[in-house]
Parts: structure tokens; sequence; C-alpha cells
């Protein structure tokens, strides 16, 4: 799997920006959580898209863009949670163990 660590607001603006063009995936994780190793391990077991942008944002470094990310796209913070970004709007999310490739992928895929 390959992501794209998340660091700064800049990058937030550009995965607006790419979602008009194909579907962006947040993937907001906690080192200090079991349950969200678990959900990363069971992401990185799966075959990554190619035409799916990953981006991993680490909440103990970046806990401020997190509550960002939360603001700009209306959902509730929650760790670990899985967002999919698709025409700058987020049209799914998830969070702990209900977080799976299979559905982040219906979800990216849908007209």
């Amino acid at each position: 799997m390959h992501w794209i660590h998340l660091t700064d607001e800049e990058q937030l603006k550009k995965i607006i920006s790419n979602s008009q063009n194909k579907p962006q995936v947040i993937f907001k994780h906690s080192t200090r959580c079991s349950i969200s190793s678990v959900a990363l391990q069971r992401l990185q077991k799966v075959d990554q898209p190619s035409d799916i942008d990953f981006y991993f944002l680490d909440l103990i470094a970046y806990r401020g863009l997190s509550s960002k990310i939360s603001e700009v796209f209306g959902v509730y913070h929650e760790s670990p949670q899985v967002l999919v970004i698709k025409d700058g709007q987020c049209i799914y999310d998830e969070s702990h163990l209900s977080i799976s490739m299979d559905e982040i992928l219906e979800s990216a895929h849908a007209a």
C-alpha cells in the first residue's frame, strides 16, 4: 500500500481539488490505539486500486489537521476513521472495526 502522508492544510486543499477527477481517501490513524492498528493492517492487506489516492494522517502528530478535516467535511472526529472524498465532498466515512476496503471501493466507485 502506498500512503501519501498528510501533514499540512495545503495538502487538504489538493485533496479537495484532486477529488474532482478521482476519489481521495483519508485514513486517520492513532499510533496509541490497538483498534487503529488493526484497521490499518486490514487496509494494507488489500491491493491498492490505482484510481484512488490514499492519504495517511497520524492523529497524534497532526491533531490540529484532523480537527480541520472534521470541520471542512462536516464529519464527527473519530479514531481510527476513514473518509472518502469525491467532488470536494465527503461521501463516506466510517470508524473503528467497521473500516473496510470493500466499502471504501464501493463508495468511491458509486456513480
